[in-house]
């Protein structure tokens, strides 16, 4: 290998077939960098659409109560369904497999959060405690709602960063402050952020608080719940649920109408497989194309060791063994491979990481990357491959007979 006659040979031998070598070059470059960038775009998709469901936790069950849309009991259709603080509690202690629980009270209307002279229209969500992990909100100051701000009604709020930074613009600390919320004061508790920005534009009230400052009575508009279960367990919840609220409300278990239900567990699980499959048909064609590679590869080195017949056969006749014809021709052809599929590899890292910082991140495509042990993994794997390809040629070209050699024109 540190025979300097033989870098010398092998440098001779590509100089002087230029076009054959960028050919062999380019058929091993190309499969690298196609690979790498298959893989690359794959994993953008993955991380866009998962970034979507990990924005709040991917393991929710959400129902909500709607109109009725068939006759049931003797009752009509078209009567509207209420949920009340007792389904909460129903589901909370009745229902098998429910790990978080939360209720969400709407305050429709007027939107307007104020403190002193500053003002700002943000969304208001009155929720449970458990709400922080459903939403997987991360706390940066102060705490969230707590069990005993339901109890006690008080009037107390966790806001989002955007509504800090709107409503106390001097940099005051906003824990312990008033803010007004429909002209109510509430006390600021906590602030938090998110990964989704709309979600992030929102403050936080007890449920009971809402209530009562409503005029909402025990009512709640819709609850959420996460599970551990498997998706297709999270399917019999589902059932469960819906059976156990048509029996409470007096509607018919298979009207969709009277209320909506939503499983991320399911719908994660779907986008899951298709993920699996996106990288199973990537990696399928990175093989193929690598396949492609090694065929020219080999298609090459036979090409080789046929023009280079008659100088084998001087090498014999002046006594070279068939192991230095073999070495001579798999080491050409390791050369070739390993810097084309350097450069491949080099090419396609690149290109995917200028695409991953001119791109902005969003909901289909973020953050395309490689892993780089599968790249350096791939590249070996083509080298090798080629290496091997060559091998049948450099063996046919080691049992040459001289005296044939020697007339080939």
């Amino acid at each position: 290998m540190f025979d300097l006659d033989k870098w010398q040979e092998i440098f001779s031998t590509i100089s002087k077939n230029k076009m054959r070598t960028f050919l062999t070059g380019f058929s091993v470059a190309w499969g690298i960098f196609m690979l790498i960038i298959l893989l690359g775009s794959g994993k953008g998709i993955q991380n866009g659409i998962d970034s979507q469901f990990r924005q709040d936790a991917v393991n929710t069950i959400w129902f909500g109560a709607g109109t009725t849309s068939k006759a049931h009991k003797g009752m009509q259709p078209g009567r509207q369904i209420r949920f009340t603080d007792e389904d909460y509690k129903f589901v909370k202690k009745s229902i098998d497999g429910v790990d978080k629980i939360s209720a969400r009270y709407y305050m429709w209307g007027n939107r307007v959060i104020s403190y002193k002279q500053e003002y700002g229209v943000f969304n208001i969500i009155s929720v449970h405690p458990d709400y922080q992990d459903i939403e997987s909100a991360t706390i940066m100051e102060g705490r969230f709602i707590n069990q005993i701000d339901i109890k006690k009604r008080r009037k107390v709020t966790t806001i989002g960063k955007p509504v800090k930074d709107a409503l106390f613009k001097n940099g005051e600390n906003p824990i312990g402050e008033f803010i007004k919320v429909n002209n109510v004061p509430f006390q600021v508790v906590g602030v938090f952020t998110d990964k989704n920005e709309h979600d992030e534009r929102r403050i936080y009230l007890p449920v009971s608080t809402a209530q009562m400052i409503s005029g909402g009575g025990n009512r709640i508009h819709n609850l959420t719940i996460t599970s551990n279960l498997s998706a297709k367990e999270s399917e019999q919840l589902e059932q469960t649920i819906r059976t156990e609220m048509a029996e409470r409300h007096r509607f018919d278990k298979e009207d969709d109408q009277a209320m909506w239900m939503w499983n991320t567990i399911k719908e994660y699980e779907k986008f899951s497989n298709l993920f699996l499959g996106i990288q199973i048909f990537v990696t399928m064609i990175g093989a193929f194309t690598i396949i492609a590679g090694i065929v020219g590869v080999s298609n090459i080195m036979i090409i080789v060791v046929n023009e280079r017949t008659k100088e084998i056969g001087i090498r014999k006749a002046i006594g070279a063994s068939p192991a230095s014809v073999i070495g001579m021709i798999i080491f050409e052809a390791v050369i070739i491979t390993g810097f084309a599929g350097y450069l491949g590899l080099l090419a396609g890292i690149g290109l995917t990481e200028l695409v991953s910082s001119v791109i902005p991140p969003n909901e289909i495509f973020m953050n395309p990357e490689v892993n780089f042990n599968v790249a350096l993994i791939a590249t070996g794997v083509l080298i090798l491959a080629g290496t091997l390809a060559g091998l049948v040629p450099a063996i046919r070209a080691s049992r040459i007979r001289p005296v044939v050699a020697l007339r080939d024109e």
